[in-house]
């Protein structure tokens, strides 16, 4: 069965993303205002996919504050990145620069209301970067960011990644650490069954040192981060 499964999702949300990823990139330059909706589409898909196919369960446990706050989420595999759209309701997504200058997903990012980071090009990128933040505050959006900076294996802990501390400082924002252990099942070729948990920890006010938002953050975001079993069965 597991085998049938993943045939299932890999023949029904790869295809998909391309015809809806190719719609949303003509749309970045005839109709911006359709990016949102497209990639909404596409991470509904991917959650459908998921559920529906692979038959995960999905589940969300602790609690959401009310109003704006920074979200700093675990990374463990592309599941967080693509669910992000579906899980958050037009959530501002903090990445990399150098992914706004591929060809077509750069200007579709940006149509969606993505924040580029952009550490490398100094005083005025941060001021471009908090603009953006503050209009995404200003619009009720959730700022959603990686803080580790990349996918890190189910079972590892690694240091956050400087840039954190500074959108911390930058947005004056609460932040709420959110782990997520989608290792075990979402990084294999064959995915196997199981549970995918997002868990909200408690909100961290602003202001505090680097030091103690940066051990906050790492601890409650690895909050479900048991080492990884040996193997994994259908």
């Amino acid at each position: 069965m597991i085998v049938l499964r993943n045939l299932a999702f890999y023949l029904v949300f790869y295809p998909g993303s391309l015809l809806i990823s190719a719609a949303a990139a003509a749309a970045s330059y005839i109709r911006p205002q359709w990016v949102r909706p497209l990639c909404d589409m596409w991470s509904g898909l991917h959650h459908w996919s998921c559920t529906r196919l692979l038959g995960l369960t999905i589940r969300e446990t602790g609690s959401r504050p009310e109003g704006p706050a920074l979200y700093a989420i675990k990374h463990e595999s592309f599941y967080e990145a693509i669910a992000m759209a579906h899980m958050f309701e037009n959530p501002a997504g903090v990445a990399k620069q150098e992914l706004f200058d591929l060809p077509f997903w750069g200007r579709a990012g940006l149509a969606y209301g993505l924040i580029p980071v952009a550490r490398e090009q100094g005083a005025v990128a941060l001021r471009q970067m908090l603009r953006a933040g503050k209009q995404a505050v200003a619009q009720g959006r959730p700022i959603v960011i990686f803080p580790e900076g990349t996918r890190v294996p189910h079972g590892e802990h690694r240091e956050l990644r400087p840039g954190f501390a500074g959108l911390y400082k930058l947005f004056k924002l609460p932040v709420v650490p959110v782990a997520v252990n989608s290792g075990p099942v979402y990084r294999h070729l064959l995915k196997p069954k199981g549970t995918i948990t997002w868990h909200f920890g408690e909100p961290i006010e602003p202001g505090l040192p680097r030091d103690e938002v940066e051990r906050r953050v790492h601890e409650a975001i690895n909050a479900l981060n048991a080492p990884a079993p040996d193997k994994v069965t259908d």
